[in-house]
């Protein structure tokens, strides 16, 4: 059996920098993620997608936000198990728990913290009749490569922070770009729109607004993508790629049957320290809610530091927490 004191559900960038909150404090964490690797959506689903609110990087692309956060944890050596899902929690006489995942690995912990992201998620899917037989063969509901675009012609739909912000990458990689949003304005951050615009008036691109998909066709792969306006007239543009980029399905899995407050698929917690109704259990990231949540990583990054500030009573009950700046303390090794 893995002994350790936190044991964190996902290893998301959220998950890895509560490894490091955690680490500066002397608590040991192991890791669990579903996904054969570490990262999570980042490394999943969008590896070159580029983040511009990371402090400190006016763009990092999501893998190399990963690769420098294991950097940063690394002189805390945290322990993970990856490619396994988390399937059942048990409370001990102490207050301790025991976490089994699907493969039979057990992890003994003095605390849980959920940072797993949406949880198991996948990809909304537009509701096209061909939608199925393309799949692969022209249709991605994600972007693993970009070089896979380039000189082709490519059809993002969407209005939020992923399809703004592939629209304006690919711009400068693909034959054309076409973004394509069912309504006359955008649910992502306004600075990207801007530059979506910018891009439009310039010619970069090609923006359509207030339209729909509508069908899909080719001879054995995509060929060309047919939409609707708001006015019931029908478009068809050629296309070697189209990426609906619609978000994630969330599904919590077992977690669902912990006894924790849920508001939908998300994690009700209190905001002093991002603990759940249940004692020893804290979710950080974007599997809680709360009044005002704002689902960014940055955010998750402050609800990991006051989750590991809170956590500590629960590992060193016996000691009085005493909370140091990392220039003035530095960063030591267990």
């Amino acid at each position: 059996m893995i002994q350790t004191d936190l044991c964190i559900v996902g290893a998301g960038p959220v998950g890895l920098f509560a490894v490091f909150e955690a680490g500066l404090l002397k608590m040991r964490c192991h890791l669990i993620d579903v996904l054969p690797q570490v990262g999570g959506q980042l490394s999943e689903i969008y590896p070159h997608k580029p983040i511009y609110d990371i402090p400190g990087y006016p763009i990092v692309k999501a893998q190399e936000l990963i690769d420098n956060q294991m950097e940063q944890i690394k002189p805390f050596a945290p322990t993970f198990t990856l490619g396994e899902r988390v399937e059942r929690l048990d409370r001990q006489a102490d207050g301790s728990f025991i976490v089994d995942t699907s493969d039979g690995t057990a992890v003994h912990c003095q605390v849980v913290v959920i940072a797993g992201g949406l949880g198991c998620f996948e990809p909304r899917k537009p509701e096209l009749p061909n939608i199925t037989k393309y799949e692969r063969k022209g249709v991605d509901y994600m972007v693993k490569n970009p070089e896979t675009y380039r000189n082709k012609k490519l059809v993002i739909a969407g209005g939020g922070d992923s399809a703004l912000d592939w629209a304006i990458y690919l711009s400068d990689i693909a034959q054309r770009v076409t973004l394509v949003h069912r309504n006359d304005s955008f649910r992502g951050a306004p600075d990207s729109a801007d530059k979506i615009f910018a891009l439009a008036q310039s010619g970069k691109i090609d923006l359509l607004l207030s339209h729909n998909l509508l069908d899909i066709e080719g001879n054995g792969v995509l060929a060309q993508v047919k939409l609707s306006n708001k006015n019931k007239e029908e478009v068809t543009i050629a296309a070697d790629h189209l990426i609906p980029l619609y978000g994630l399905t969330p599904k919590l899995g077992p977690i669902a049957d912990w006894g924790l407050n849920l508001d939908k698929n998300a994690i009700e917690v209190h905001t002093f320290d991002y603990s759940t109704n249940v004692e020893r259990i804290y979710a950080i990231g974007d599997i809680n809610t709360y009044p005002g949540k704002l689902k960014l990583i940055l955010c998750g990054y402050h609800e990991a530091t006051l989750m590991a500030q809170s956590a500590f009573k629960y590992v060193y009950p016996e000691q009085k927490l005493s909370f140091k700046y990392t220039t003035v303390n530095g960063v030591h090794a267990f």
